[in-house]
């Protein structure tokens, strides 16, 4: 099998409903990294030399590639990406090699079956 690598650096308080989404379309886990900072096109405001953007979390995701696109869609849609500006962006980059997802297989080429 070959596999694509999601990440997606999202709003904590999105990140939830993006795992949901991610799960929901085929993903069969994540990895979680809090408390990533950002910035966007706009840099973000400071009072008194404190920032006051929000946390960001970066999700990564080890999916099929017949999977991704589609998986990448549904995380855009759950944490609105293309609607509301900086609330988080997601790319995917293929990926040479994986060890460590024997165990996932059997359920990701029965998954692949059933979409194709």
């Amino acid at each position: 099998m070959h596999f694509k690598l999601i990440m997606a650096f999202v709003e904590d308080a999105r990140s939830d409903d993006v795992l949901d989404a991610a799960r929901t379309a085929g993903a069969t886990g994540a990895t979680v990294i809090n408390n990533a900072r950002g910035e966007g096109l706009r840099q973000k405001k400071t009072f008194l030399g404190l920032s006051l953007e929000t946390q960001r979390d970066v999700l990564l995701f080890l999916v099929e590639e017949h999977l991704a696109r589609h998986i990448l869609e549904e995380i855009a849609r759950a944490g609105d990406f293309d609607n509301s500006p900086g609330t988080g962006i997601a790319v995917q980059i293929d990926v040479e090699d994986a060890v460590g997802v024997s165990h996932q297989l059997s359920v990701l080429a029965d998954r692949i079956e059933e979409d194709l």
